[in-house]
């Protein structure tokens, strides 16, 4: 399986595009996204659950005069990851290739751009690699965003995102820097598992400092109270099927950047922050709940949902158990799975609204509309973690890590299950139910926007009744990804007996 196909078919398909007509543009963009998904599919297939480490790992000297490599690899940390951006992906591209667009080839180009660079920061297994790719992601949709948003505030939206983000990532480009400068040795190295490993470990003052300027990037991105100020504009502002793989997949790279690099590289430094991490988690569960309950913008709801659910993965990561941080990647990749067609849907609901993305303006149309009714009931249920869901296990998981690594943030903590139910019902309940807006056509789903939708809510139900195909991948990587800093907290909890 070479990686290097997966990471760049995307960008290739749409560049292939441009010489295409602007109306056959689509064309180009799905077949490169399909292929995309083909291959991730085949390299879940391929993967051995009992080899442990990395995968069909390519690593070529790239910058040899910094020690930079061109190194991409697979293990339980970004297998379902990988798999989980190119459903997104293509079920974006599909949905977007049903409407027309102004500039279809630019527009389609960005797409592929930004494919790619999500791939690429999920593969990348060289520190100053997964920077580059993990600054890159985010260009494509800055554009997407300012050129095909809302054209109420498009613009400052997207300047507010720019700078929002380009300050983590100017930390955490100092803090890569740092890194590879300052870790031991003969040479200087960005390979994240040679950093990884006690030789190259860097001095605990080191540790902490660049771990914050980490942790700022991966919150920033997130986003996390309560530096998720760019969030309210920059969802309105973008096209929803683009912000359907930003908040399904883009907010999981941040994530995945605590599992990958924080925890392993800087064992230290974040068993020393550990709780001040788990407050600001906590704090964005609280939070994210509270404003998803208190807005109708249909945007808004999923997400200051998003939040919760983001605070509920670092709470997961942070708990430093292996149930704790097997959870968190279960819930990585249900949220994301369970995110995207929730915002399909409410786009669906906003056309049958006159375009109206307030749930007061909506309504009355459960009995007219069985079938769109029954899918968005699946992805309500999913989100609000109903057991005998996916997320239901994911959340059980984090909960019970937390639990037994600080249970006064547990006790918290269970409050932001309540408040799911709550913010999710009235959504539901709100958007389907209850009178008939104003101006609310009611009609049945099509049979295109059925084709992007029903399969997602297949997969929700799938993972539900096997959740067993992602935690069992996960396990041995979750496991040495916090190793070191859980045996820190050994002697600590010892100490307190």
């Amino acid at each position: 399986m070479n990686l290097t196909i997966l990471l760049w078919l995307p960008l290739a398909a749409v560049v292939a595009g441009l010489i295409l007509p602007a109306t056959e543009a689509r064309f180009a963009a799905l077949l490169g996204s399909a292929a995309t998904l083909v291959l991730s599919i085949v390299l879940l297939v391929k993967f051995d659950t009992g080899e442990k480490g990395l995968q069909f790992v390519i690593d070529k000297v790239w910058i040899s005069e910094l020690g930079i490599h061109y190194k991409l690899g697979v293990d339980g940390l970004n297998l379902f990851l990988i798999v989980l951006a190119a459903v997104l992906f293509f079920a974006s591209i599909v949905w977007s290739a049903f409407r027309e667009w102004d500039r279809p080839r630019l527009f389609y180009l960005w797409f592929g751009l930004a494919e790619s660079g999500v791939l690429g920061a999920l593969m990348a297994q060289d520190l100053a690699l997964f920077v580059i790719f993990f600054d890159l992601m985010l260009v494509p949709f800055l554009f997407l965003g300012g050129g095909w948003g809302t054209p109420e505030n498009r613009v400052a939206s997207m300047v507010k995102l720019f700078i929002y983000t380009l300050v983590g990532s100017l930390l955490m480009l100092s803090a890569a820097v740092a890194t590879g400068v300052l870790a031991p040795g003969d040479s200087v190295t960005f390979d994240i598992a040679q950093l990884s490993s006690a030789a190259r470990r860097l001095p605990v003052g080191s540790q902490e400092w660049i771990f914050l300027f980490f942790a700022a990037a991966f919150l920033v991105k997130m986003p996390a109270f309560p530096v998720h100020g760019w969030m309210p504009d920059g969802y309105r502002a973008m096209p929803m099927p683009v912000l359907a793989v930003f908040s399904g997949i883009l907010s999981k790279v941040a994530a995945y950047g605590f599992l990958r690099i924080a925890l392993p590289v800087f064992p230290d430094a974040a068993v020393h922050f550990q709780e001040l991490v788990l407050l600001i988690a906590l704090a964005s569960v609280l939070y994210g709940s509270a404003m998803a309950f208190t807005t109708s913008d249909v945007r808004l709801i999923l997400g200051y949902s998003s939040v919760a659910q983001l605070g509920f993965i670092t709470l997961g990561i942070f708990s430093l158990k292996d149930t704790g941080a097997q959870g968190a990647l279960l819930q990585a990749f249900n949220h994301g799975l369970v995110v995207a067609p929730a915002f399909f849907i409410c786009a669906l609901l906003a056309a049958r609204a006159g375009g109206s993305e307030d749930i007061r303006d909506m309504g009355g149309i459960a009995f007219r509309a069985p079938v769109l009714a029954t899918l968005f009931l699946i992805v309500a249920f999913a989100n609000l973690a109903m057991p005998g869901s996916s997320n239901f296990v994911g959340e059980f998981f984090i909960l019970l890590g937390v639990f037994t690594s600080k249970i006064v943030i547990a006790i918290v903590a269970f409050t932001g299950v309540a408040l799911a139910s709550v913010y999710t019902l009235r959504l539901f309940i709100r958007a389907v139910h209850n009178r008939v807006g104003p101006h609310v056509e009611s009609r049945e789903i099509s049979l295109t926007d059925g084709l992007v939708v029903a399969p997602l809510v297949v997969l929700i139900l799938a993972i539900a009744l096997y959740p067993q195909i992602a935690l069992k991948r996960s396990q041995d990587a979750v496991q040495a990804s916090i190793r070191d800093a859980k045996a820190l907290t050994q002697p600590a909890r010892e100490a307190s007996r």
